[in-house]
């Protein structure tokens, strides 16, 4: 591993991840012409963003760094996949890792694993419906869009908010960070679908400003403890989203993981670590 490697993971640990995400919060949301400007230009020529896919392609037309980040796209800019069955890939990124959920842990990266009941916040009730099923990690890199959107129908049962760390969440901490989606700040949502419990885990990192849903809004930062909100029956009016549409969003960027439960979907010739994906592309079909 490279010095600066080396350096840039020291860092992870010494750093006051929530102070420096929530000041970068405020600047995001800076609507100072000369702040923002200055943020949203260098953002775009440093990453190559392809603005010429959003709906509005002037990127100093937005009021703030937010906006622009979380930024809409042209209506057939994300096309869905047209198999009946198909279960869309959620976002536009990278999958980092998928396969089976064995023994109650997930797959990480060069030999690492996390717990499956710590990711879901540590109730065992909730996890024991994915317990040897499936999972799929996809990584959204700075540059992508930054929309989360789901990949079947679904009826929202649960939200859960688990306060945590905010290490980068990149393919060198996958790498060298142990337990890294399980110790970081998260927001789990689970779904009843045709294909059984799904869950969404959209998981923060560094300087994550915060997690917002379609249905509540901004859910992060919040207080330092597991909270938790059901829907389903009891809801006066259920929240039913249909596929492809949006669920959430990132202000600033992270890592979204898909779970289903034991013999529910199998993956597709995705390109896994070999390319990049795009939301609403076929990510898994029926098992």
């Amino acid at each position: 591993m490279h010095f600066k490697d080396q350096i840039f993971l020291a860092s992870q640990y010494a750093a006051p991840h929530h102070l420096v995400s929530r000041l970068m919060g405020l600047a995001s949301d800076c609507r100072t012409p000369a702040v923002k400007n200055w943020m949203i230009s260098r953002f775009v020529r440093r990453y190559g963003v392809d603005m010429t896919e959003a709906l509005i392609e002037d990127p100093l037309a937005y009021d703030t760094f937010n906006q622009f980040f979380t930024r809409a796209l042209k209506p057939d800019a994300r096309p869905l996949d047209a198999e009946p069955h198909s279960i869309l890939c959620p976002a536009d990124g990278a999958i980092s890792q998928l396969g089976r959920i064995e023994h109650g842990r997930i797959f990480q990266a060069k030999g690492h694993s996390y717990s499956l009941t710590a990711l879901l916040g540590d109730d065992s009730a909730r996890a024991a419906e994915f317990m040897g099923g499936d999972f799929a990690t996809v990584y959204l890199s700075p540059r992508d869009y930054h929309r989360v959107h789901m990949p079947c129908d679904g009826t929202l049962r649960e939200m859960v908010h688990v306060p945590g760390r905010l290490f980068s969440v990149n393919p060198l901490t996958a790498g060298h960070v142990p337990e890294l989606f399980a110790r970081n700040e998260r927001v789990v949502c689970l779904f009843d679908t045709e294909y059984g419990p799904m869950a969404l885990v959209l998981v923060g990192a560094m300087i994550v400003a915060s997690i917002e849903t379609v249905w509540a809004g901004l859910v992060t930062p919040h207080k330092r403890k597991v909270r938790t909100v059901r829907y389903g029956e009891s809801a006066r009016a259920p929240i039913q989203l249909a596929k492809g549409a949006e669920m959430g969003r990132f202000l600033l960027g992270s890592t979204v993981i898909v779970l289903f439960g034991p013999n529910r979907v199998r993956w597709t010739d995705t390109p896994s670590v070999r390319g990049p994906v795009r939301m609403g592309e076929l990510l898994a079909l029926p098992a």
